[in-house]
């Protein structure tokens, strides 16, 4: 090499890993990658190992293409030789050792305060040591170059200035130590191998909270929250203080703002007083720019209102690109509750009423908001409703239904949102309707879960304190994590994966410190987790499926029918072990009726619910499908449910660019990964309809669509979804190029 390179030792060390993958990778043309390695350390002076490793990287991930998609793990396996190299000189490791004492870095960390403490308190030394020597090096090779590099530089765990600490695996046992850090001591190590099993072989993953905070000092393991903002001043200021709070902390929010008075509302009789839900609005837009999540990303929340509500052609205006400024808010989402009754008033071309809720409050002594439709066609919501319209005492504004589809449907093209809350259907599936409604859905449209507004009851005055009494409200809370389909089922792992994985989820309950106390309360009274899926397509294109195919939907049909099984039956033995949640009694897990109305009928259903029955069931809500786009990028497979936008593009970073292709493509798999955008979107709705029917809570649905999209097709599309029985969709994805960014909480 000459006299150029500062590091003959480290050019050495590098060509031999080189050669050592030659025999891994044979099919790939390392001659030509090696002639112009070496022809490169000849043409820089004064490089370092560091630097060395880095131009090598660069010469891989130049040559991850269709053709040779295989490069991406030379580059990942190079990217992960180079992070050994910087957190061996930060942690002062000695000669070949990749991953050092395990030990002296949990005490490191937590010496630092970056670490929780209470780590130490729970494992002896000994148990570190142990669990330490189950980690596995060899782990990191499942990885894709921007897996790794999207795991190390969002997820590792490094110190105040910013170097690297933490490796790859020991993320893996820092999650699976700290989940279940408070089972009984004598099974604890077993069931903290299992974990790290699971997720060092990239079967799962953990919602991006539980990734990046567990065993930390500071943040929490929750993706999600839903709040119900009461119609008072107290209620809307209170809310948007409990908003900031978890937004601080690193969760998405979701907003319910039916409950407040439309703007010409009146205010203790002042008729005309009101400026209805825009302004308050305004100030939670203010709150998603203010506060930040945890300084990595601004707040992300999502509002929901119902299509009744007077003021919701103002609300389908809030994100457009033109018109008044002030009455804009481009940095919150939007959705809108949706009852079956609008659906068909827009299929037959017919009118609809819009009230204010406050109105309806006062005059008629009930809320519309709390009622929906038992069945598919009748029920209480559509009697309340006509009771409204034809009450004569109560104002309201008539228009063509289809205006109003018409405005959402613009809004969608030119913003990927409102999205389409079904809350007929949602509450008609709701497992605990004995105990509430549900409102809305979450910032990505996959949780449903029983919903109420927090009232302040009293303040008073005590030894010169003023102590407030609350009367809490059920304050959602989404515990999240996925399975990677194309792995787990390839390697016909499934049962042993969702017995580990739901206790993992459950254990994030038990762990979590939310600093809003009625998320607290709400999380243990009802123990509801999500767990979900991701790698869809990467699944069919393995198996030769296509995309448009009966094939595609019954096989989707099977396999959610036996993941929603094995997931059910996991937390009905973890009832046994650790009891039901507390308002189990009365549900319709308890009474049976989930399992009729979910049409579930073999001798194994039956089975299972008899247990449920005499057992119990450890979590109220079990299944929720999330976009998941940033940890599936980690595990090396599609994202949630979706196709795939490109067999082959860039991924931007902040100053340069990762080619990525298709997971596992091939002149085989290659035929089955056609594009979202030219997928006819009616075979995604009925293989999500199929699967729906196994989700007890909902999915993370999108829409792709191209920019010259006719409006009737659009709402073809949309009354389908809503006539096949789906509960949500999430974005309107056109080709038009407008970014649309998915909530980083809920990708698990």
């Amino acid at each position: 090499m000459g006299a150029l390179i500062n590091d003959q030792t480290g050019v050495q060390e590098i060509l031999n890993l080189i050669e050592g993958m030659k025999s891994k990778f044979p099919h790939l043309d390392f001659e030509s990658f090696l002639y112009k390695v070496k022809h490169s350390f000849k043409a820089k002076e004064n490089m370092g190992k560091d630097q060395l490793f880095h131009l090598c990287i660069l010469a891989a991930v130049e040559r991850i293409s269709m053709e040779e998609p295989d490069w991406t793990y030379v580059a990942a396996s190079l990217y992960a030789s180079r992070l050994y190299e910087q957190c061996g000189k930060v942690r002062r490791l000695q000669g070949e050792e990749h991953y050092g004492s395990f030990y002296d870095l949990i005490v490191t960390l937590c010496e630092m305060e970056i670490f929780d403490g209470i780590l130490l308190d729970f494992y002896s030394k000994e148990e570190i040591d142990t669990l330490g020597s189950v980690i596995d090096p060899l782990k990191d090779q499942l990885f894709t170059y921007i897996g790794i590099v999207t795991l190390a530089e969002r997820y590792l765990t490094k110190s105040h200035d910013g170097q690297a600490y933490e490796l790859p695996q020991e993320r893996f046992m820092i999650i699976a130590m700290t989940l279940m850090m408070k089972e009984p001591e004598n099974n604890r190590l077993s069931l903290v191998k299992e974990a790290y099993w699971a997720l060092s072989n990239l079967y799962m993953t953990v919602a991006t909270p539980t990734l990046a905070n567990a065993g930390k000092s500071y943040g929490q393991l929750s993706s999600c929250f839903i709040d119900t903002v009461d119609d008072s001043l107290r209620g809307i200021y209170d809310s948007n203080t409990d908003i900031s709070t978890l937004s601080k902390n690193g969760g998405g929010i979701g907003v319910y703002l039916g409950k407040i008075r439309s703007r010409g509302s009146d205010i203790k009789g002042f008729k005309g007083i009101s400026s209805g839900v825009i302004p308050w609005m305004k100030q939670l837009n203010n709150t998603a720019v203010s506060v930040d999540q945890l300084g990595q990303r601004q707040g992300a929340i999502a509002v929901y209102l119902d299509v009744w509500h007077k003021d919701i052609f103002s609300f389908l205006d809030v994100r457009l690109n033109n018109g008044d400024e002030r009455q804009r808010t481009h940095d919150l989402f939007t959705g809108i509750c949706i009852p079956d009754l609008f659906m068909e008033q827009v299929d037959a071309r017919g009118e609809w009423h819009l009230f204010d809720p406050h109105e309806v409050r006062r005059i008629l002594g009930y809320s519309l908001e709390d009622h929906f439709d038992e069945n598919r066609g009748n029920g209480m919501f559509r009697e309340k409703y006509w009771e409204c319209v034809n009450h004569p005492d109560l104002s309201k504004v008539t228009v063509p239904a289809i205006e109003i589809m018409k405005a959402i449907l613009k809004s969608q093209l030119e913003t990927g949102t409102p999205y389409m809350f079904y809350r007929d259907e949602v509450n008609r599936q709701n497992a605990n309707k004995h105990r509430g409604m549900i409102y809305c859905s979450n910032l990505c449209t996959e949780i449903t879960q029983n919903m109420s507004p927090t009232l302040v009851e009293e303040e008073i005055v005590h030894d010169g304190k003023i102590i407030i009494h609350k009367k809490p409200g059920d304050y959602v809370v989404c515990n999240l994590s996925s399975i990677s389909l194309a792995k787990s089922v390839g390697d016909d792992v499934l049962k042993r994966l969702i017995s580990i994985q739901v206790r993992m989820l459950d254990n994030v309950i038990d762990l979590n410190g939310i600093p809003v106390l009625q998320a607290q309360i709400t999380n243990e009274r009802y123990r509801g987790i999500g767990l979900g899926t991701f790698g869809w397509h990467h699944l069919l294109a393995q198996k030769g499926i296509r995309w448009e195919s009966n094939e595609a939907v019954d096989f989707c049909d099977s396999l959610y029918e036996e993941i929603a099984y094995l997931t059910i039956k996991a937390s009905m033995e973890l009832a046994k072990e650790k009891g039901t949640y507390p308002y189990f009694e009365g549900s319709d897990w308890q009474t049976g009726d989930y399992f009729s109305y979910k049409g579930y009928q073999s001798e194994r259903w039956n089975e299972l619910k008899q247990a449920i029955m005499v057992h119990g069931i450890r979590n109220g809500y079990l299944m929720a499908v999330a976009p998941n786009s940033s940890t599936s990028i980690i595990a090396g497979s599609t994202a949630s449910i979706d196709p795939i936008f490109r067999k082959s593009y860039s991924e931007e970073k902040k100053d340069y660019k990762i080619p990525v292709t298709a997971p596992d493509l091939s002149e085989i798999t290659n035929w089955f990964y056609k594009s979202a955008y030219t997928i006819d979107q009616h075979w995604s709705i009925k293989q999500n309809a199929r699967r729906q029917r196994h989700i007890d809570q909902s999915i993370s649905f999108n829409f792709y669509v191209s920019n010259d999209i006719k409006a009737k097709s659009l709402l073809d599309l949309h009354l389908d979804a809503w006539g096949s029985g789906m509960k949500t969709t999430y974005y309107v994805r056109s080709t038009s190029g407008a970014e649309i960014e998915d909530c980083e909480s809920c990708h698990s």
